[in-house]
């Protein structure tokens, strides 16, 4: 799960940098600056949520399965939605991205909880 935890976390790690330029460099001429923070946001939380897969993965502490996944879908249900949000305007999106968030504290609070480090 280790492995599989790091892995995930760098891949996504690249994709929000992508994200991240393509938000700095592509999108002004696409979208309003309300828009542009909102891609921001999402590269926000999708960059903290990748970290912390890549910091659990390598560390000698081992969290739930479910934590990681609450964690993953969570990240991708929320950064997601405000990405298609903003790329096609489609306000109704912005009522998904809570449930993201809401997976994602979810998998926080699961990983607190299960946290256990290695002998």
């Amino acid at each position: 799960m280790a492995l599989l935890m790091t892995r995930t976390g760098l891949v996504f790690l690249a994709l929000a940098i992508i994200c991240g330029a393509f938000g700095a460099h592509g999108l002004e001429s696409m979208a309003t600056a309300e828009g542009v923070e909102t891609w921001e946001i999402a590269v926000r939380y999708q960059a903290w949520m990748s970290l912390l897969m890549v910091g659990l993965g390598v560390s000698s502490f081992r969290v739930s399965s479910w934590a990681f996944w609450l964690v993953c879908s969570g990240m991708l249900v929320f950064s997601g939605s405000l990405y298609v949000l903003v790329l096609l305007d489609l306000g109704i999106l912005g009522a998904v991205a809570p449930v993201g968030g809401a997976l994602m504290i979810a998998g926080l609070l699961l990983s607190a909880i299960s946290l256990k480090h290695l002998d």
